[in-house]
């Protein structure tokens, strides 16, 4: 079989998109290294509170930063549960909770527009076929409660939002509060794990982990159920 002039071979190709994918997810390695890296030396050197104390003299700015730096996090495939604990450990439980939890909402809705605006081009960039047919199907077929569903199957926040934001009869506001709801089991359950850590607490600790456990078995279960 003769290829046409300017064709590639096809294991040329599987080998281009092969190197591709590896360079992609190696530079997202590195980056998650460097940032657990700079999480962990914030909780060395504030072991006294020194820099929480600097970051709280800070004010409104320093609590509008802290929001802007969660949206940003949560629109790129870097865990932001480091970043959820540094919140916690500088403003304290219910500040922190909320802190990160307003700033997932926002890069929802910065998502949202994103996708609007840049279309399949960028999702194809950034989703994997197998997450978009899993969102897709749960949301096709249960509509705003399949979304919610689909938030807490195990698939990263972030890619979800992307599948939901490009879906055309998508609303913004079945969008916006199923991204809201969905993550504030999470974010409690967090809370309280690093609430029974930091003052040496059993009973906070198992809640924490029980209502974390919970949480990502829903996800398992609700995702094998969908494969089934």
């Amino acid at each position: 079989m003769l290829m046409k002039r300017g064709e590639r071979p096809m294991a040329q190709t599987v080998g281009d998109k092969h190197k591709h994918n590896l360079l992609k997810y190696g530079w997202t390695g590195v980056i998650i290294a460097a940032f657990v890296i700079l999480i962990a030396a914030f909780f060395y050197f504030d072991r006294r509170n020194e820099i929480s104390v600097i970051i709280q003299a800070w004010g409104a700015m320093g609590v509008v930063f802290a929001i802007l730096l969660m949206t940003a996090l949560c629109m790129t495939p870097i865990p932001s549960e480091g970043l959820v604990v540094m919140f916690l450990k500088i403003y304290g439980i219910y500040e922190g909770i909320f802190l990160a939890w307003l700033g997932s909402t926002l890069s929802a809705l910065v998502i949202f527009f994103i996708v609007r605006f840049y279309g399949k081009t960028l999702m194809q960039k950034l989703i994997t076929p197998e997450r978009f047919n899993t969102v897709d199907h749960w949301v096709k077929g249960k509509g705003s409660i399949g979304l919610l569903v689909a938030r807490l199957l195990p698939i990263p926040a972030f890619a979800v939002n992307y599948i939901a934001g490009a879906m055309p009869s998508m609303k913004l506001w079945t969008y916006l509060w199923t991204a809201a709801l969905s993550m504030i089991p999470y974010y409690v359950g967090t809370a309280l794990v690093f609430l029974g850590v930091a003052r040496e607490t059993w009973i906070w600790l198992v809640l924490g982990a029980v209502a974390l456990i919970v949480f990502w078995s829903t996800g398992y279960l609700l995702n094998k159920r969908r494969v089934q």
